[in-house]
C-alpha cells in the first residue's frame, strides 16, 4: 500500500519540524525507523529516520534522484497542479540530480578539477579570511555571528575558488536563502532562480573566453578521454558548487558555535587542547549538522527497509540529522562530546552522492572554529538560547542569526 493511501492524517514537517528538528523526529522514530509522512505542498512520502536504513537507502541503486522524472512522479501523488517553482533545467542539470551512468560521468570531470591539492592550498588564504573577519567583529561589544563571520568566511572562499567577484557576494547569498526557503513566495524563487542563470550563464562565457586560475575555468576546460562538460551542464555545476560550497558551512560553523555556546565545558576542553578540533568537527556535524532531510529521491522500485516495504514511485526523506543521533548508533546521541571517537556520521550523505566538498567543508570549520575560540576567549550569547530562530526549511538546517558578545557578558 502507497503512503498516499492511507487513510490516517500524517505528520507534516513544517514550523514545528525545522524550529525543534530533534525533538520532532525523536517522536517519529517512535513510530519506527521508517514511516509516512506528509512534505511540502501536501505531497506524502516516507520518513527515514534510523542510521542503518538512512545509510541502506542513500546508496540503494533502487532510489533514483533523477530530476526529469520527479513531475511524473508528483503528478500521480498530487495532481498536475502541485509541481512547485520551475527552476528551469539549467540550474538542474547537475550530478546531485542524476544517477549513473550520467552521474558517474559528471562527478568524473568534476574531480579532476576540484583535487585534494586545490583544496590543501586554501588554508593560509582561509585563516586570512577568518582573521580579517575576527578583527572587523573585535570591534563591537555585540555581533551577528552569522551575518559578521559564518556566512561570509565560506561565501569568500566558494566565491575565490570559483572565480566569482567578491561584490556580487551579496547578490548569492541573497540568491541561495530565497531558493532554499519555505517562507518565499514561488514567485520570488522563479525571479531568484533567472536571475541566477542569467548570472551564471554570462560568468561561464568569460571563464571559457578568458580562462583563469580558478575552478570554474578549471571545470570549463576540463576534459576526460575528450568528454567535456556542455555549456548548460556547466551553469548547472556552477550553481550546485556554489550554493552547496556555501550553505553546508555556513550552517556547520554557526551549529557548531551555538552548540558550544551552550555547552561552555566543551568550548574549554578545545582551547586547552586545539589539537582535538578535527575530531570536535566531526562531533559539530554529527550532534546539529548543516541539512535536515537529504535532497530528493525516490524509489524505482519495491524496497523494503526498516521492516517496511516502500512501493515503487514514492519519495523518501531521509533525515541526516536523526539517522546522526539514532541511539542504536551513538551512544547517548543528544549530549555534545568534542572528545567522542569520530566516524561514522551521515551529515555529508553516503555513497556515490557523498559531498564532493566535504573536504572544504572540514577545512574550513577547522580554522573558523579555532581561531574563533582563540580570538574571543568570554564569547557568550547576547539573546537567551531559546530566542534562537532557525531557517524555515527542510533541507538546511541553520539558524537565520546568532547574536553573540565576543567580550562576553
Amino acid at each position: 500500500m502507497g503512503v498516499d493511501e492511507q487513510t490516517e492524517e500524517l505528520p507534516y514537517a513544517g514550523e514545528e519540524f525545522w524550529q525543534n528538528p530533534h525533538e520532532w523526529l525523536a517522536r517519529r522514530r517512535e513510530s519506527g525507523a521508517v514511516c509516512p509522512m506528509t512534505a511540502r505542498r501536501g505531497i506524502p512520502s516516507y520518513l527515514v529516520s534510523g542510521y542503518e536504513q538512512a545509510r541502506e537507502l542513500l546508496n540503494d541503486p533502487r532510489v533514483s534522484k533523477d530530476s526529469t522524472d520527479v513531475a511524473r512522479v508528483i503528478t500521480a501523488k498530487v495532481g498536475q497542479d502541485v509541481q512547485g517553482p520551475d527552476f528551469g533545467t539549467l540550474l538542474t542539470r547537475h550530478m546531485l540530480n542524476s544517477d549513473p551512468p550520467a552521474h558517474t560521468r559528471l562527478r568524473k570531470l568534476v574531480n579532476k578539477a576540484f583535487t585534494a591539492r586545490t583544496v590543501a592550498r586554501l588554508r593560509p588564504r582561509i585563516q586570512e579570511i577568518a582573521d580579517s573577519l575576527l578583527d572587523e567583529m573585535a570591534g563591537h561589544e555585540q555581533a551577528d555571528l552569522v551575518q559578521a563571520f559564518a556566512e561570509p568566511l565560506p561565501i569568500t572562499v566558494i566565491c575565490e575558488l570559483l572565480g566569482v567577484r567578491i561584490e556580487d557576494r551579496g547578490e548569492f547569498t541573497a540568491w541561495s536563502h530565497t531558493l532554499l526557503s519555505f517562507a518565499a513566495e514561488e514567485e520570488s524563487q522563479a525571479v531568484a532562480a533567472g536571475e541566477m542563470q542569467a548570472y551564471l550563464q554570462q560568468l561561464v562565457e568569460s571563464k571559457r573566453a578568458e580562462p583563469a586560475e580558478d575552478l570554474l575555468s578549471d571545470l570549463v576546460h576540463a576534459s576526460d578521454e575528450g568528454d567535456s562538460l556542455d555549456g548548460d551542464e556547466l551553469i548547472s555545476m556552477a550553481f550546485l558548487l556554489l550554493i552547496a560550497g556555501h550553505e553546508t558551512t555556513v550552517n556547520l560553523i554557526a551549529n557548531a558555535t551555538f552548540a558550544l555556546l551552550r555547552a561552555p565545558g566543551q568550548a574549554e576542553k578545545l582551547r586547552a587542547d586545539p589539537s582535538l578540533m578535527p575530531g570536535a568537527v566531526e562531533e559539530f556535524l554529527r550532534f546539529d549538522g548543516p541539512i535536515n532531510f537529504a535532497t530528493l529521491r525516490y524509489t524505482v522500485e519495491d524496497v523494503e527497509a526498516g521492516g517496511v516495504t516502500i512501493p515503487t514511485d514514492e519519495f523518501l526523506n531521509i533525515s541526516l540529522l536523526a539517522a546522526n543521533r539514532d541511539p542504536e548508533k551513538f551512544p547517548d546521541p543528544d549530549t555534545l562530546d568534542v572528545t567522542r571517537p569520530p566516524g561514522g556520521h551521515l551529515a555529508f550523505g553516503h555513497g556515490i552522492h557523498y559531498c564532493v566538498g566535504a573536504p572544504l567543508a572540514r577545512l574550513e570549520a577547522e580554522i573558523a572554529l579555532g581561531s574563533l575560540l582563540k580570538r574571543f576567549p568570554k564569547l557568550s550569547l547576547a539573546v537567551p538560547a531559546e530566542d534562537i530562530v532557525y531557517r524555515p526549511s527542510s533541507l538546511v538546517h541553520g539558524v537565520l542569526a546568532l547574536p553573540v558578545r565576543p567580550d562576553g557578558a
